[in-house]
């Protein structure tokens, strides 16, 4: 067999298989991957709103430098 017809019949073999499994999965529909990204990033800010909230209330529990009370002026 020469080196062409042997190039040939492997590539007509290749081209088959890429048809054939090319039908049985076609992958999944845009939209369930959307609605799961769009849960990921709805999660993400509710962690993020969370942890920027809690955050501030112990940045807010800290005392002021030298004892006073916050807002009010030092003597």
């Amino acid at each position: 067999m020469s080196i062409i017809a042997y190039l040939h019949v492997a590539l007509t073999v290749r081209i088959a298989e890429l048809r054939r499994a090319g039908e049985r999965d076609r992958g999944d529909s845009p939209v369930p991957t959307a609605v799961i990204i769009f849960g990921l990033v709805a999660a993400a800010l509710a962690v993020t709103v969370a942890v920027s909230q809690s955050v501030g209330d112990w940045m807010d529990a800290i005392p002021e430098p030298g004892g006073a009370e916050p807002g009010t002026a030092p003597e």
